[in-house]
């Protein structure tokens, strides 16, 4: 593989098709919606984002870069996806949101332009959706700058996630789009803390998020069976 192919184009279609749907509220990225802020308050509670340069990889349509430019970062939001970056850029005009941009290019690509540049770098739920998450890890640790902190979120590979994060969440409550996730695609999170080793990123918190079908309610527990984010930091 060269630094801009690890990439699925069937993943990247995926997004594609619903871009126009990611800042309705009501749609498939509900569930996005609804985690945004236990995502942005636990990354804020472990780097204060004001006034920090932060890179989203893989950004979409732009929910979290969106919310960490609103905490006073100077956000830039990267992915391949064209449709739904043209999404979060509209939506950033739009909403009149200062402090984020937005590139199609990858993180590897990106990596190699300009390394060490970031206080902050984050990729949420993205990582289960390429070729080669390590080389994605590896980027993200080189974006970095020394002592910045590299956040992830994923799903674990296990028969419970599999039963909640794919049958619970895209057959029976209809949560996300069918096919958005491939079994075989997902990361335990010892895989996932073997790149970041090997990243020379040094783990700094784990957490897990859980969600109650009946009230619609997420949460964030020490329970990674299922979702779950790693904090860590280049030193």
């Amino acid at each position: 593989m060269s630094t801009s192919d690890n990439f699925d184009p069937a993943e990247l279609a995926k997004f594609s098709d619903l871009a126009h749907r990611w800042w309705d509220v009501e749609s498939e990225f509900r569930p996005l919606h609804q985690i945004n802020p236990l995502r942005l308050d636990w990354i804020e509670s472990l780097v204060p984002l004001a006034g920090k340069r932060v890179l989203d990889v893989g950004c979409g349509g732009g929910i979290l870069a969106d919310s960490m430019a609103r905490k006073g970062a100077d956000v830039l939001g990267i992915d391949l996806a064209t449709k739904a970056l043209k999404v979060a850029q509209l939506h950033a005009l739009e909403a009149q949101t200062d402090g984020v941009s937005y590139r199609e290019i990858s993180a590897e690509n990106l990596a190699a332009e300009q390394p060490a540049t970031f206080d902050v770098v984050t990729c949420m739920e993205m990582l289960e959706h390429v070729p080669d998450p390590a080389r994605v890890v590896t980027a993200c640790a080189e974006l970095v700058k020394p002592g910045g902190y590299v956040f992830f979120s994923t799903i674990n590979r296990n028969a419970k996630a599999f039963l909640f994060a794919i049958v619970g969440a895209e057959y029976l409550l209809n949560l996300i789009p069918r096919g958005t996730h491939e079994y075989a695609k997902l990361i335990k999170p010892s895989e996932l803390a073997g790149y970041c080793r090997a990243a020379a990123l040094d783990m700094e918190q784990v957490r897990g998020m859980e969600y109650n079908p009946l009230t619609r309610h997420y949460w964030l527990s020490g329970n990674t069976s299922v979702n779950y984010m790693l904090a860590t930091r280049r030193m």
